[in-house]
């Protein structure tokens, strides 16, 4: 069994991860990156579709004590938010170890010290390894494993079904009859980009949603950042929402009668930022369907008990996160779905050394306020 002896054990080198190593390589604290994937960032470099965008202007997507180059626009496309993500790395030395599957992680009362067991899954056999240090940081997202829902008669389905991790780009779809199942920003863009390809889109609409534009979440920042009380700026976007988009329940469209950033501060529920989807959906390109009851063959049946045929299923499903398999002794930080019981600002410090970054539901802009943070206590504690 091998072991190593950082000072502060991060697990994720995503985005989070890689601000807090910057964090505490900036303040000469050693520490390891523990990823589970062959390459940093994954989720941007492996599980985004192509015509993604990041959905705030740059200014509030930096990772700490490095701003976007002057050069790129105001929303960044993936291709430049991977090579900023590249650059970052090789600027703050950053070095994470891949292949190592975290099996266990527990607080040693007696040494005072984080156990981290991993599995090593970069070989031909399996090698378990154990690494230990006094500060342990959970870094492993918002968007940890994906999830896909239990559809009845779903192995029948002799079409393709993907998660949306899968998804690249609609030009394959062209002329196919596609259903996108989920209505969250990857839903949305990726039902978006289908009809851009020719594709005959239909997306599935369970819950209630909040629809927004890039102008008016910028203009929430701006509000916010003057003072103007939370509830009026949420009332403000909720009645420009209705301006904008109009009456969307004709569409099969419903409006939360929470608002938008209610919304996600206590379920952890984003508005969708509009790309485009609902012209297409008014002009009738997409079709909004209700939740799946079941699939037979190439036909789906929906809870309103039509039925329509397709030629795949894409799962805008979502993630889950797989921490409270792995995290044990920890009663404080994190419930079961790993995400933080303490209400923001307090939910990124635990006990005994525990630490979380980037499951705020605050972005990137959250994450790399953790990280400092983090990096801070740490500082102050040795």
């Amino acid at each position: 069994m091998d072991t190593q002896e950082p000072v502060a054990i991060i697990v994720g080198a995503g985005t989070s991860g890689l601000a807090v190593s910057a964090c505490l390589n900036r303040l000469s604290i050693p520490n390891i990156i523990l990823e589970r994937e062959d390459c940093f960032a994954s989720i941007w470099k492996k599980k985004a579709y192509n015509r993604l965008h990041l959905h705030l202007p740059k200014q509030y997507c930096e990772l700490p004590h490095m701003p976007f180059p002057k050069t790129f626009p105001s929303y960044i496309p993936l291709k430049n938010f991977i090579q900023y993500i590249n650059d970052y790395v090789s600027h703050f030395n950053i070095k994470p170890v891949y292949h190592k599957l975290v099996e266990s992680a527990s607080y040693d009362d007696v040494a005072g010290k984080w156990r981290v067991k991993v599995q090593n899954t970069g070989g031909s056999e399996e090698v378990v390894e154990e690494y230990s240090g006094r500060f342990l940081v959970v870094a492993s997202g918002e968007t940890s494993d994906e999830f896909v829902p239990e559809v009845k008669g779903m192995d029948s389905f002799r079409g393709e079904v993907v998660h949306s991790t899968k998804y690249k780009s609609g030009e394959k779809y062209r002329g196919k009859r596609v259903l996108v199942v989920g209505s969250g920003n990857s839903g949305m863009e990726i039902a978006f980009d289908l009809t851009l390809h020719g594709a005959k889109t239909s997306i599935v609409v369970r819950s209630p949603v909040h629809i927004l534009s890039r102008g008016m979440v910028y203009l929430r920042f701006a509000m916010m950042k003057y003072g103007i009380p939370f509830a009026a700026v949420e009332y403000f976007m909720v009645l420009l929402s209705k301006l904008r988009y109009g009456d969307l329940t004709k569409y099969g469209i419903q409006r939360p009668k929470e608002g938008p950033f209610s919304l996600k501060e206590n379920y952890g529920k984003y508005p969708v930022i509009d790309v485009g989807t609902c012209d297409k959906i008014k002009s009738g390109e997409i079709k909004v369907l209700p939740a799946v009851a079941s699939i037979r063959g190439d036909e789906v049946e929906f809870v309103n008990g039509n039925s329509h045929p397709f030629d795949a299923i894409i799962f805008a499903t979502g993630f889950k996160r797989s921490t409270n398999k792995w995290l044990k002794g920890d009663n404080y930080l994190l419930n079961e779905d790993g995400i933080p019981k303490p209400k923001y600002p307090d939910h990124w410090k635990g006990e005994n050394g525990l630490y979380c970054a980037g499951l705020s539901r605050r972005g990137l802009y959250g994450a790399g306020m953790d990280a400092q943070n983090i990096a801070n206590d740490i500082k102050s504690s040795l």
